[in-house]
């Protein structure tokens, strides 16, 4: 069983930046492909980034691409989401999520590729 916690999420302005983190637990996160995904209420939870499980590989939505960067640290077994140049559309609940361990260039890019999920973190974006 693996166990996320979501961290740094908040409010801030918009244009401003904010860097969220997931601590991961268990002995295989060096091989998890990892994601975050955002929810509004009342709309689909919505695909954000991946990553592969060595770090060299990694997919954005089109509409966060060149804003946000996923990275990872395996020897903290923490993955980060740095968010930059907010906007108040950013506004949502913030997920980490991750796979069953897999070959190391894996990206999952799908809420059903991923086994397991943190509680959320939420972000607030004012303008």
């Amino acid at each position: 069983q693996v166990q996320l916690v979501e961290s740094g999420g908040g409010l801030v302005q918009a244009g401003g930046s904010l860097r969220l983190s997931c601590a991961a637990s268990g002995r295989t996160f060096s091989r998890s492909p990892m994601g975050w995904f955002r929810q509004v209420p009342g709309k689909e939870r919505e695909f954000v980034a991946a990553i592969s499980g060595t770090g060299g590989n990694t997919y954005y939505s089109q509409s966060m691409k060149g804003r946000f960067t996923i990275t990872r640290d395996n020897a903290k077994n923490t993955v980060y989401l740095e968010m930059n140049t907010l906007e108040p559309e950013d506004t949502a609940v913030y997920y980490c999520a991750a796979g069953r361990p897999t070959y190391p260039a894996a990206l999952y890019y799908s809420e059903s590729e991923y086994t397991y999920w943190g509680q959320g973190t939420q972000v607030t974006v004012s303008s």
